[in-house]
């Protein structure tokens, strides 16, 4: 017989309950199996597993340190069976979601514990989800690399070569702002490459490994100070450390407190495409669950914009169509 997942069951039935005779109670055995099996196992390790001198049996110390490594084998079996069972039906063992820091994690957290409630509804609540952040080229570097298997907030253009399917969620404006404190606070008329040139510009580092880093908007010969994240380069602007671009939807809030002020620029930013973006093959139940549940999310609030002439357009969230690279690329933010 040797070590078998049996005979461990066996030893933590008899530490649980107490005695070789509730132990047999709980496996539905006659009292001699249970005696037998230990017996046995003990021959085959040749070691002792029980003290059974006095009136009950008790656990030696290297019966004691098999029903402790026991239980994690007995753990780690129970979690093979399971994961056979979702790889059976169609539910992942693992879901990788790539979130880029466009998207504030608030608007993630309702979607994931909408998730969880379907896994129990299906029975599949051991389907692990990993959610990592990325900044700018991330995102796509992520997707393509393989360390997500679905990317939310994907900024402008997917990698070339192809293979992804996309949907966008919105048309995102960003703005040029500084804090009130600022020399450009106060310039006069739209500000020039020139003029912005002269100040120390705040950008977000580009999580890309392999992927060349996705530009910063950054200016020839423009001292920069960078920062982890676009939350990161929005508290930095408004503390007046530097100038920039920010996603307006991520300003608004500083621009409506007086935090930062928005400045005409000469060269604008042109408006951004956000997507939802996966790669182009049969996605299991979770990620389908997933790319539908984002979908039917409201994302109005990416298509935010500060221009009273463009006030109107809402994101294309819902009802959106997807886009496949190999034969309809996106547009870039710029």
């Amino acid at each position: 017989m040797g070590l078998s997942l049996d005979a461990l069951a066996v030893l933590d039935a008899i530490e649980r309950r107490g005695s070789f005779a509730a132990a047999a109670l709980e496996l539905d055995r006659v009292p001699s199996a249970i005696t037998y099996t230990v017996r046995r196992l003990e021959d085959e390790l040749d070691v002792l597993l029980f003290d059974r001198r006095g009136h009950r049996a008790r656990f030696t110390p290297a019966g004691r340190t098999l029903l402790d490594e026991g239980r994690r084998l007995l753990v780690a079996a129970g979690e093979i069976e399971r994961r056979v069972h979702r790889v059976a039906t169609g539910w992942e063992t693992q879901l990788r979601i790539a979130v880029d820091t466009l998207i504030p994690l608030s608007r993630v957290w309702p979607l994931v514990a909408a998730f969880y409630a379907e896994c129990v509804a299906r029975d599949a609540m051991h389907t692990q989800l990993r959610i990592s952040r990325e900044v700018l080229g991330g995102a796509w570097d992520a997707l393509a690399e393989g360390r997500a298997d679905l990317v939310l907030g994907a900024p402008g253009d997917a990698p070339p070569g192809g293979g992804y399917r996309m949907r966008m969620l919105a048309e995102m404006t960003s703005v040029f702002a500084v804090a009130p404190g600022h020399p450009l606070a106060a310039a006069v008329g739209p500000l020039s490459e020139s003029k912005i040139a002269r100040h120390r510009g705040v950008v977000a580092a580009d999580t890309s490994r392999q992927l060349a880093p996705r530009s910063l908007g950054t200016l020839s010969g423009q001292e920069t100070l960078t920062v982890p994240d676009l939350e990161a380069k929005l508290a930095a602007q408004v503390a007046g450390l530097g100038c920039g671009f920010l996603p307006y939807p991520l300003a608004a809030d500083a621009v409506a407190s007086g935090r930062l002020v928005v400045r005409s620029v000469e060269v604008p930013r042109p408006p951004g495409r956000v997507h939802l973006a996966w790669r182009a093959q049969r996605p299991g139940k979770a990620l389908a669950w997933w790319i539908d549940a984002i979908t039917r999310a409201d994302w109005r609030f990416l298509a935010l914009t500060a221009l009273p002439s463009a006030a109107a357009p809402l994101a294309r969230g819902r009802g959106a169509k997807t886009a496949s690279t190999a034969s309809r690329p996106a547009r870039s933010r710029g």
